[in-house]
């Protein structure tokens, strides 16, 4: 890690939980408070209310209860959460606010928390919300300012595997730390879950791209295999040196050939890997701020929890 910019090893002490108040399960309540109890760090659960929402629920009231008064407290919902977390002698809060657009609401209090990981349950959504980013995951990618953990239904197994998705091809498109920084984050993950470490790079090699975009398709299939082999020692060769600081085990490091939307995925599978950190660069338009892959093909298809990771000084370059 490079010594201008160092990360405590005990640098998540305080922990956002978004809670959705209408959901019957939490996996994001339960992982954070194992992260918590791990990292000795405080939690706070949250809601952030809004109008349609609250329409919402007012619609569902009338309609299966329309003789019975509309008293819905969300306080009361996140304490229930709480309590058996306090009883496991965690240190919990509980807030609520109203804001719209909610997007904004869950960025502003992260930032007055001082959050150092939010985590938020994420499901399947539509190709229109992920296209216009209208989906409120989507925009916590884009602004939140810390580490953001994106997670699933799926328990983390007793020693869970934290996968690094690195990069390190893509000098021109990110911050040289970024890749670091996501070894740094997955790396305490896995040592403070008493998990594995592995590193994953997924590449399409430029024998291959040259071929593909010339008119004659004869020559994607002559790909020399020299040239296939010769870039695979080279892209090893950077993700071990890229890693060299790391105890990981050979077995440990995988190289996959293929694009990324498709790779990734299917790796995380075949790795058994339980969450799998990301990096994400602030970018123009629409926000597109995976690195080397495109967001809404990598997270739909992750049979895993995502870690999403920022550069330092991330927040400085995005505005909600």
């Amino acid at each position: 890690m490079p010594a201008n910019n160092p990360m405590p090893m005990d640098y998540i002490k305080q922990i956002l939980v978004i809670v959705d108040p209408t959901a019957t399960v939490h996996p994001a309540v339960d992982k954070a408070a194992v992260l918590a109890e791990k990292f000795n760090a405080r939690l706070e659960l949250f809601v952030c209310d809004t109008k349609a929402a609250r329409e919402m629920r007012l619609s569902s009231h009338l309609r299966d209860k329309p003789d019975e008064p509309f008293t819905v407290s969300i306080k009361a919902i996140l304490e229930s959460l709480a309590a058996p977390l306090r009883a496991r002698g965690l240190d919990v809060t509980t807030e609520t606010a109203c804001a719209d657009p909610l997007h904004v609401g869950l960025i502003d209090r992260t930032r007055q928390t001082n959050a150092d990981l939010v985590v938020k349950d994420t499901h399947h959504h539509s190709l229109a919300q992920r296209t216009f980013l209208t989906n409120t995951d989507w925009q916590l990618i884009r602004a939140c300012p810390v580490p953001l953990l994106l997670t699933k239904g799926t328990p983390w197994v007793a020693a869970p595997r934290i996968v690094a998705a690195v990069d390190p091809g893509h000098v021109n498109d990110k911050p040289e730390i970024l890749d670091h920084w996501i070894i740094e984050h997955a790396s305490l993950f896995a040592q403070r879950l008493n998990g594995e470490l592995h590193v994953l790079h997924v590449y399409l090699p430029m024998a291959l791209i040259g071929a593909a975009s010339t008119v004659n398709p004869a020559m994607v299939a002559a790909a020399a295999p020299e040239d296939l082999a010769l870039e695979e020692k080279n892209r090893r060769e950077q993700v071990s040196a890229l890693v060299g600081e790391y105890d990981i085990p050979p077995r440990n490091i995988h190289l996959e050939l293929g694009g990324p939307g498709q790779m990734l995925p299917l790796a995380a599978q075949r790795i058994g890997a339980d969450v799998i950190a990301m990096g994400a660069i602030a970018r123009s338009g629409l926000k597109r701020i995976f690195v080397g892959s495109t967001a809404e093909d990598v997270l739909e298809k992750l049979p895993c929890d995502a870690l999403i990771v920022k550069p330092p000084q991330f927040a400085e370059h995005v505005a909600l």
